[in-house]
């Protein structure tokens, strides 16, 4: 299982289900089936970047390059002048390849530590990415830059939106993917791991209840909060 199965999984046992049988039919449709006829199927609710056809996670491009800049940002050497500088990436989409925004990034950093004009700016600017020097530490560090952030500027947003539009786009992914074993069993469940909002607060789900309005055929869908499987709603 992987961690959102286990999450469920604990959630379903919370719940006071004892017969949960985690693929019962294989590498298939349903994730779980609970007391041999509630089907349920599993899946992240994250933020997704629409293109078209073609649908990615944000995840999937930020964590990468986070990980990326900061091994560029570790590489840069030994202060000079005892000086060590926060530096800061922003970046949205499409993010240029890695191969060749590397050079563009690495080559800024150089520029900037062999200037004698050190001061906060942004040293670099393209298409969908802004290097900005931040500011110097407080103490000098062991290298010349000291990662501050790495910032999707497409993540965020307001909150029940972007529940609305990823839900409506996980209620029909996963609608796709069952429609062929869908008479096998009574009744399907779609149970998700709320990384938008994170299982809302009372206050939260009641305006979400009223604001947000989901079309499907699902019998239930359940919202757990991936921090703690006993928080949840149903919408």
């Amino acid at each position: 299982m992987d961690e959102t199965e286990k999450l469920v999984e604990k959630h379903l046992k919370y719940y006071g289900y004892s017969q949960i049988d985690f693929e019962p039919d294989g590498n298939v449709p349903p994730d779980f089936l609970v007391d041999n006829r509630i089907a349920i199927e599993v899946r992240r609710l994250n933020q997704n970047h629409f293109n078209g056809n073609h649908v990615k996670g944000l995840e999937e491009v930020s964590i990468p390059l986070w990980h990326r800049f900061k091994a560029l940002v570790e590489s840069s050497g030994a202060p000079l002048d005892g000086d060590s500088w926060f530096v800061y990436l922003r970046f949205s989409r499409p993010v240029e390849k890695w191969k060749t925004l590397r050079v563009t990034l690495e080559n800024a950093l150089d520029n900037f530590k062999n200037t004698s004009d050190k001061r906060s700016r942004v040293i670099a600017k393209g298409k969908g990415f802004e290097l900005e020097v931040w500011c110097r530490t407080d103490v000098p560090q062991d290298t010349m830059f000291v990662m501050a952030g790495c910032s999707d500027e497409e993540s965020g947003g307001w909150l029940l939106p972007q529940m609305q539009i990823n839900l409506e786009h996980c209620v029909q992914e996963k609608l796709k993917k069952i429609s062929k074993v869908k008479e096998k069993y009574p009744e399907w469940w779609l149970v998700l791991a709320d990384h938008i909002g994170f299982g809302l607060d009372v206050s939260e789900r009641d305006i979400f209840r009223n604001q947000v309005s989901v079309d499907h055929n699902w019998d239930k869908i359940i919202l757990i909060d991936p921090r703690d499987h006993t928080r949840w709603f149903e919408i």
